[in-house]
Protein backbone atom coordinates (compact mmCIF):
# COMPACT_ATOMS: atom_id res chain seq x y z
CA UNK A 1 0.00 0.00 0.00
CA UNK A 2 1.82 3.13 -1.17
CA UNK A 3 1.27 6.20 0.99
CA UNK A 4 2.80 9.64 1.44
CA UNK A 5 2.19 13.12 2.78
CA UNK A 6 1.99 16.03 0.34
CA UNK A 7 1.52 19.78 0.61
CA UNK A 8 -1.19 21.45 -1.46
CA UNK A 9 0.49 24.01 -3.69
CA UNK A 10 -2.33 25.30 -5.87
CA UNK A 11 -3.56 28.78 -4.85
CA UNK A 12 -7.07 27.72 -3.77
CA UNK A 13 -6.19 24.42 -2.11
CA UNK A 14 -8.66 21.56 -2.32
CA UNK A 15 -11.63 23.57 -3.62
CA UNK A 16 -14.51 22.16 -5.70
CA UNK A 17 -12.73 22.02 -9.07
CA UNK A 18 -9.54 20.50 -7.64
CA UNK A 19 -11.52 17.98 -5.58
CA UNK A 20 -13.51 17.04 -8.68
CA UNK A 21 -10.33 16.44 -10.68
CA UNK A 22 -8.95 14.27 -7.88
CA UNK A 23 -12.13 12.20 -7.48
CA UNK A 24 -12.64 11.75 -11.22
CA UNK A 25 -9.06 10.51 -11.60
CA UNK A 26 -9.38 8.24 -8.54
CA UNK A 27 -12.53 6.66 -10.01
CA UNK A 28 -10.60 5.53 -13.09
CA UNK A 29 -8.73 3.04 -10.90
CA UNK A 30 -9.96 -0.13 -9.23
CA UNK A 31 -7.97 0.48 -6.04
CA UNK A 32 -9.35 2.12 -2.90
CA UNK A 33 -8.09 5.68 -2.42
CA UNK A 34 -7.88 7.53 0.89
CA UNK A 35 -7.03 11.19 1.34
CA UNK A 36 -6.55 12.58 4.82
CA UNK A 37 -5.87 15.85 6.63
CA UNK A 38 -5.21 16.01 10.34
CA UNK A 39 -7.48 13.52 12.10
CA UNK A 40 -9.90 13.31 9.16
CA UNK A 41 -9.77 10.68 6.43
CA UNK A 42 -11.81 10.83 3.25
CA UNK A 43 -12.87 8.33 0.62
CA UNK A 44 -10.91 9.57 -2.39
CA UNK A 45 -13.71 8.52 -4.72
CA UNK A 46 -16.38 10.62 -2.97
CA UNK A 47 -16.56 14.32 -3.85
CA UNK A 48 -18.43 15.15 -0.64
CA UNK A 49 -15.93 13.27 1.50
CA UNK A 50 -12.95 14.98 -0.16
CA UNK A 51 -14.57 18.45 0.05
CA UNK A 52 -15.16 17.98 3.80
CA UNK A 53 -11.39 17.92 4.33
CA UNK A 54 -11.50 21.73 3.83
CA UNK A 55 -7.81 21.83 2.91
CA UNK A 56 -6.49 25.28 1.91
CA UNK A 57 -3.21 25.98 0.13
CA UNK A 58 -0.24 24.83 2.20
CA UNK A 59 -2.19 22.06 3.92
CA UNK A 60 -0.50 18.72 4.36
CA UNK A 61 -2.61 15.83 3.10
CA UNK A 62 -2.03 12.08 3.30
CA UNK A 63 -2.54 9.94 0.22
CA UNK A 64 -2.83 6.16 0.44
CA UNK A 65 -3.93 3.66 -2.18
CA UNK A 66 -4.74 -0.04 -1.78
CA UNK A 67 -5.68 -2.49 -4.51
CA UNK A 68 -4.71 -4.25 -7.71
CA UNK A 69 -3.59 -1.11 -9.56
CA UNK A 70 -2.34 0.76 -6.49
CA UNK A 71 1.06 1.74 -7.87
CA UNK A 72 -0.38 3.26 -11.04
CA UNK A 73 -3.18 5.01 -9.13
CA UNK A 74 -0.79 6.32 -6.47
CA UNK A 75 1.61 7.73 -9.07
CA UNK A 76 -1.16 9.46 -11.02
CA UNK A 77 -2.87 10.97 -7.97
CA UNK A 78 0.41 12.05 -6.38
CA UNK A 79 1.39 13.77 -9.64
CA UNK A 80 -1.98 15.55 -9.81
CA UNK A 81 -1.49 16.97 -6.31
CA UNK A 82 2.17 17.88 -6.87
CA UNK A 83 1.28 19.66 -10.11
CA UNK A 84 -1.32 21.80 -8.32
CA UNK A 85 -4.28 20.12 -10.03
CA UNK A 86 -3.23 21.86 -13.26
CA UNK A 87 -3.84 25.28 -11.69
CA UNK A 88 -0.27 26.56 -11.40
CA UNK A 89 0.93 29.23 -13.81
Amino acid sequence: MPQTSLNLVNPLGLHARAASKFVNLAKTFESDVQLGKGDTDADGKSIMSVMLLAAPVGSEVRLSVTGPDEDEAFAALKDLIEQGFGELD
